[in-house]
């Protein structure tokens, strides 16, 4: 994983989800095909987009091909669990309880999703590994 303190900007996540969702090494190309309509980028903006997640340690470049390939690093599992442990710790004092009450309080969640974290939480205390 990088440096914990090491976090993706949006631009940068809109990337790293096209490859996470891709499981294949993508070239700069393909990844700007998959950005239009949310990006209108140059490829030149996007090769300095991914040259800088090379930097953070969050892709690889494999340029043994004619054509340079990307591949992530990092997996999205990774990434959002350091991401949601930072802005627990952030945001809410690494209170669970206060998110939860936040995200209720502002109508963000309701009540099956409380049902839902409920059964997800029993299932935790029942030794499901993966619930």
């Amino acid at each position: 994983m990088p440096n914990r303190k090491t976090h993706l900007g949006e631009a940068e996540l809109e990337i790293m989800q096209i490859l996470w969702s891709t499981r294949q090494p993508q070239t700069a190309r393909e990844i700007l095909a998959q950005l239009q309509g949310k990006r209108p980028w140059a490829l030149s903006t996007l090769m300095t987009a991914l040259a800088r997640l090379g930097e953070k340690g969050f892709v690889s470049c494999d340029r043994s091909t004619r054509t340079n390939l990307y591949t992530p690093k990092v997996s999205a599992r990774a990434y959002q669990a350091q991401a949601g442990k930072s802005f627990l710790q952030r945001l809410y004092g690494g209170s669970l309880p206060s998110l939860v009450a936040s995200l209720y309080n502002s109508q963000a969640i309701g009540k099956e999703d409380l049902e839902e974290l409920k059964a997800y939480l029993n299932a935790l205390e029942g030794g499901e590994k993966d619930a």
